[in-house]
């Protein structure tokens, strides 16, 4: 007879070390931690890990079930389609990761019969300085602001919804956010983890190669909110389109009054709701108000 593997404060701990030296710590805790090895093996996501700017672990939900067919969803009380996410699996595996230090992962060997030691009823103390976040069409829209703010943190939590949706008491009891990525519905919040933490790698300072790429974005301050205008690159002429003469002058300031411009131009066209939140100067104003906008008053 095997004798059962006892996991403790102690059991291995897979990426601790890189978890503490990284800027920003993600757990992701999801029922498909496969569908992240893709996008998080290539390009920014990739190297800022590999610079030790950021940090992971996925945590598979359906690891952290004790009954026999390891069920991690049912049908919801009431009636109606789709099945629900029960409850017990997600408290259970949120509350097991983040009383342990950041990078702690339950061992393979531990999953289902040798959990650490969990009460129901009496749910342990968790970090208040870790969001625990529920990625759902029915959270905050995501913006810059944001992903601005949830820069700050040192680590996360993200919640993968699936199926019809998670217990409400996931929700009410365990999240402290609730954040969308628009308007529809994906079949679960998987996709919607992998854009929220690569909005925020893109932030971690080293993680792309300017230091101003990601404050001259769209919606960030270095524009106050506005859309980008447009770029251009080589060749000079290409399908008898060529890049605007102001872009080679040399003459900085009127590069920048002509990509300030631009960009007022594009949003006003595109987004003209961003103007009413935006920081506009005195020159901003004038110039919007010969394309023939006007502030709300």
């Amino acid at each position: 007879m095997q004798t059962p593997h006892v996991v403790t404060d102690d059991a291995p701990a897979l990426q601790t070390d890189e978890a503490t030296a990284s800027r920003i710590h993600f757990d992701i805790f999801t029922l498909f931690p496969q569908m992240f090895s893709g996008p998080f093996d290539e390009s920014i996501i990739q190297r800022a890990r590999a610079n030790g700017l950021i940090s992971w672990a996925l945590h598979n939900i359906r690891d952290y079930t004790t009954d026999r067919h390891h069920v991690c969803d049912d049908t919801p009380y009431g009636g109606g389609g789709g099945m629900i996410m029960k409850p017990q699996p997600i408290f259970r595996a949120i509350e097991t990761v983040l009383s342990r230090p950041a990078g702690w992962v339950l061992p393979a060997e531990a999953a289902y019969v040798s959990l650490p030691p969990w009460e129901a009823e009496a749910p342990p103390s968790l970090p208040p300085a870790v969001p625990v976040i529920l990625l759902s069409p029915q959270g905050r829209l995501l913006n810059q602001q944001i992903v601005l703010e949830l820069s700050q943190y040192r680590r996360l939590a993200l919640i993968c919804g699936r199926y019809e949706g998670v217990d409400e008491r996931v929700a009410s009891r365990l999240a402290t956010d609730e954040l969308s990525i628009g308007d529809y519905v994906l079949s679960g919040g998987e996709l919607a983890a992998m854009v929220l933490v690569d909005a925020l790698t893109r932030l971690v300072p080293g993680a792309l190669g300017h230091c101003l790429a990601a404050h001259q974005d769209s919606h960030s301050p270095g524009l106050g909110g506005l859309l980008e205008g447009p770029h251009y690159t080589r060749p000079l002429t290409f399908r008898q389109e060529t890049a605007p003469e102001i872009l080679l002058s040399g003459h900085h300031a009127q590069v920048h009054q002509w990509r300030r411009e631009q960009a007022l131009a594009r949003t006003l066209v595109r987004r003209p709701d961003l103007l009413e939140s935006a920081a506009l100067s005195a020159t901003d104003l004038a110039f919007l108000r010969r394309l023939g906008w006007e502030p709300k008053a």
